[in-house]
C-alpha cells in the first residue's frame, strides 16, 4: 500500500511538470476559440505565451525534466516556443523548419509539440491522451485573398514556384498590389554560391514583356553585387528605381531551405497618387515605412497629418529615404 501511494505521488509530481506546457497550450487554444485573423491571433498569443514558456525553459535548464521528458520532445518544444516568440515568428519558423510557413502551420506545430510533451508527462498518472486541436479551425486563413492580388498573380505567371516564396514575402507583395497600376515585364535570376562570403554569382534564366528589350549588367558580369546582393542576403522585398533609366521595379527573393536561390524582378508602374487610407495600408505592409515616417515627422513637427499621404507620389513614398519624405510634412513658409 505504501509503495502504491509513493508511486502515485511520484506520478503526480511528474504530472505537475506538465503545467507550464498545459498553460502554453491553453493560451493557443483559447485564442483560437475566439477566432479571427491569423496574423492578429499570432500577435496576441505571443504576448501571453512568454510566462509559461519561461517557466518551462527555466525548469528544463535546472534538470527538472531529466528522465521524464524525451530529449527530442524537449528540443522540439523549445524550438517551437523560440520561433513563436521571435520578432517575426513565421519567418523564424520557416528558417528553422525548412517548411513553407504560415501562421496556421506554425500554431498547428506548436500545439502538436506542446501536446506531445503533456502526453509524456501525464502518462504515468493518466493514460488518456489529450488530442491536439487543429488550430486552423475558426481562424481566417492568413493567405486568404493573397493569391487573388494581380501583383501576386504576375509573380506566379512569371514562373516563380509558390514554394520558393516565404509567407512574409508573399504578404509584402500582396500589400504592395494596391500601389501598382501595371506590371510591364519581368526578369528572373538564378543565384548560386556563397552570398555571405561574397562569391555568389547571378544569371538571367527568363525574361518577359519589356525586359526582353533591355540590356543587363548581369550579361557582362555574373558577380552578385549591389541591390540584388542586398535582396539575396536580407531575403526581403525591395522597391527601387533605376539610376540611369528611372524605371521602377520590385525585387522579390526566392528561397529554398533558408537559402536564396533566385530573384524575380518585376518592372512596374505605380499609381501617381492613392487615397490616404489606401496609401497607409501599403506603407504599413512594406518595410514598416508608415511607422518610420510617422516617427520621423512627429520627432520634429509633434504630430502627423495622415491626409497628406494622398498628396505625395506613391513611388516616392515607397522608394525615397524617409528623411526626404518627411520634408513634405514641414510647414510651408
Amino acid at each position: 500500500m505504501v509503495g502504491h501511494l509513493f508511486g502515485y505521488e511520484a506520478a503526480l509530481a511528474i504530472d505537475a511538470l506538465a503545467r507550464p506546457l498545459r498553460e502554453a497550450r491553453e493560451v493557443v487554444e483559447h485564442a483560437v476559440e475566439r477566432g479571427g485573423d491569423a496574423n492578429k491571433l499570432l500577435e496576441k498569443i505571443r504576448t501571453e505565451l512568454g510566462a509559461p514558456a519561461t517557466r518551462f525553459t527555466d525548469a528544463l535548464a535546472t534538470g527538472n525534466y531529466d528522465g521524464n521528458l524525451e530529449a527530442s520532445t524537449a528540443v522540439r518544444i523549445v524550438t517551437m516556443l523560440r520561433d513563436t516568440l521571435a520578432s517575426d515568428p513565421v519567418q523564424a519558423y520557416q528558417r528553422s523548419s525548412g517548411k513553407i510557413a504560415s501562421p496556421e502551420l506554425l500554431l498547428d506545430d506548436l500545439t502538436s509539440a506542446l501536446t506531445r510533451g503533456v502526453d509524456e508527462l501525464t502518462r504515468p498518472v493518466d493514460a488518456i491522451k489529450h488530442q491536439a486541436k487543429t488550430v486552423t479551425v475558426g481562424i481566417s486563413r492568413s493567405d486568404e485573398g493573397l493569391f487573388d492580388r494581380k501583383l501576386v498573380k504576375s509573380l506566379l505567371e512569371a514562373g516563380v514556384a509558390r514554394e520558393r516564396l516565404s509567407y512574409r514575402v508573399l504578404k509584402i507583395v500582396a500589400d504592395l498590389d494596391a500601389a501598382v497600376s501595371a506590371v510591364t515585364g519581368f526578369t528572373r535570376y538564378q543565384i548560386e554560391g556563397d552570398i555571405a562570403g561574397g562569391s555568389a554569382t547571378i544569371a538571367i534564366v527568363d525574361r518577359g514583356g519589356m525586359s526582353k528589350n533591355l540590356t543587363s549588367r548581369v550579361d557582362r558580369n555574373s558577380q552578385l553585387v549591389g541591390t540584388k546582393r542586398r535582396v539575396a542576403s536580407d531575403q526581403e522585398v525591395l522597391v527601387a528605381r533605376g539610376r540611369s533609366d528611372n524605371r521602377t521595379v520590385i525585387m522579390v527573393p526566392e528561397t529554398k531551405g533558408g537559402q536564396t536561390t533566385g530573384i524575380t524582378l518585376l518592372h512596374v508602374m505605380f499609381h501617381d497618387r492613392l487615397p490616404a487610407t489606401a496609401m497607409r495600408a501599403v506603407l504599413q505592409g512594406y518595410d514598416r515605412r508608415y511607422d518610420r515616417l510617422v516617427d520621423w515627422v512627429t520627432e520634429t513637427e509633434g504630430s502627423f497629418r495622415e491626409d497628406r499621404l494622398a498628396e505625395v507620389s506613391v513611388a516616392d513614398l515607397l522608394i525615397l529615404p524617409i528623411s526626404d519624405m518627411a520634408d513634405h510634412w514641414r510647414p510651408t513658409k
